[in-house]
């Protein structure tokens, strides 16, 4: 995409105008910031916000600042539901405040599972969890990225129930390789999602995944709060990072390329 557009051989339109949140906004002011590779401010607001940076300098405290935000703060603050309003958005699955793990301790404390539970691949499913389609179904019009939430577990039958978007889906136990929980996802998965509140944890052993655009497209799911969780350090690496958005490709060459040599012959027409 950034050779097509940066050819200058096609027609490009630029989005100016936001409607996810309002211009004044923090979330706004913030994601242009890290967009131009200047750090965020991280300072408390003085009053009411829609950007908050809570400092964690390690993993544990992390994971504890998170399961205090999604299952206490931000509800009582916000008036927000824990489960369906708040996801938290990780830059990787692996480590102690990846995806994964977040999603196990999220899933504890928000969703205890009663006796009408199943345990397959790793996942331990219940009703009221929310959970998110893992690869394309077109047999049950569900999508990778969809996310769902449960609403029967049947032993006896070997089924699970789940709705989404007000539609119930079922799915046999042998199935369920197809999900995973979605109290926590990666910020990839998330792209072109939004939602009411975002919490994105960033810390030092993210570092592999610590990249500009992955920073601010997590920022920018965020409707209404976004709380970024973590080290300054962390946040600094990833405004510096640049990386991520290098593309060895040749089409930027052969779109001008292709645009000088058709000049002529229009120009020959005319």
């Amino acid at each position: 995409m950034a050779d097509i557009i940066g050819s200058g051989a096609v027609p490009v339109v630029r989005l100016t105008k936001v409607f996810r949140q309002a211009t004044a906004s923090r979330i706004i002011i913030n994601a242009h910031r890290i967009n131009q590779g200047s750090m965020p401010d991280l300072s408390a607001p003085a009053g009411d916000s829609d950007f908050y940076f809570v400092p964690a300098e390690d993993p544990e405290s992390a994971v504890q600042r998170i399961l205090e935000l999604v299952k206490t703060r931000i509800p009582k603050r916000f008036g927000l539901n824990p489960i369906r309003d708040v996801q938290v958005l990780c830059p990787m699955n692996r480590g102690g405040v990846g995806a994964r793990s977040l999603n196990i301790e999220l899933q504890a404390a928000l969703n205890r599972a009663g006796e009408r539970k199943v345990e397959r691949f790793g996942w331990t499913f219940a009703p009221g969890d929310k959970i998110m389609q893992i690869e394309n179904d077109y047999d049950k019009e569900v999508y990778n990225g969809d996310i769902g939430y449960i609403d029967d577990v049947d032993p006896e039958a070997g089924e699970l129930v789940a709705s989404f978007d007000g539609r119930s889906v079922t799915y046999g136990f042998g199935e369920l390789d197809t999900l995973v929980p979605a109290y926590a996802t990666t910020i990839h998965k998330s792209q072109g999602s939004e939602y009411p509140a975002v919490i994105i944890p960033v810390m030092t052993q993210h570092y592999p995944m610590l990249q500009r655009n992955l920073l601010y497209t997590g920022v920018t799911r965020g409707k209404r709060l976004v709380v970024l969780v973590g080290q300054k350090k962390a946040i600094a690496i990833a405004v510096r990072n640049v990386s991520g958005r290098r593309r060895w490709s040749k089409l930027d060459e052969w779109l001008r390329r292709g645009a000088s040599r058709a000049a002529p012959t229009a120009a020959v027409a005319n």
